[in-house]
């Protein structure tokens, strides 16, 4: 039996992937506030990084749920820094909801190649996961029917 490929490797829960994400989101988002006053394209990159990786860690059972989790993981982010201070991602006199709307509309670019990054891994996981079946199923004995009496 060969060794996992990359594409097999992952084996946490969505759950654990997902908290790990928050946590590295929150870093890079904190380090991107302190440096630059505001999320700027350092924030973008890290996300993306942090998608994919995301993605290259969750169990196969778990990829449906991981489809969920970039915009998700966004809109709690960019939440996260309205509720502190709305001139870091929107105008200073914005209410909350104003703040979360232009921080997300303003990190779009950085959701969609995240986004498509993990839909693109996702789908390339499923597809060696199921050639692995498959070879296993192909690699087994044929059924064999006896009749007594």
């Amino acid at each position: 039996m060969s060794a996992p490929t990359l594409w097999e490797e992952g084996r946490l829960t969505v759950s654990r992937v997902a908290r790990l994400a928050v946590l590295a989101g929150t870093l890079a988002l904190a380090l991107d506030v302190a440096v630059n006053g505001e999320l700027t394209a350092l924030f973008d990159v890290a996300f993306v990084a942090i998608c994919l990786a995301a993605v290259l860690a969750v169990r196969p059972r778990d990829f449906a749920a991981m489809a969920l989790l970039p915009p998700l993981l966004l809109a709690g982010l960019v939440g996260l820094v309205a509720a502190i201070d709305t001139s870091w991602v929107a105008r200073t006199d914005d209410g909350w909801v104003q703040a979360l709307i232009s921080g997300i509309t303003h990190r779009a670019t950085g959701l969609a190649v995240g986004y498509a990054l993990v839909l693109l891994v996702l789908l390339v996981r499923m597809r060696v996961v199921a050639r692995r079946a498959q070879a296993k199923r192909s690699g087994s004995p044929a059924p064999t029917r006896t009749i007594s009496g």
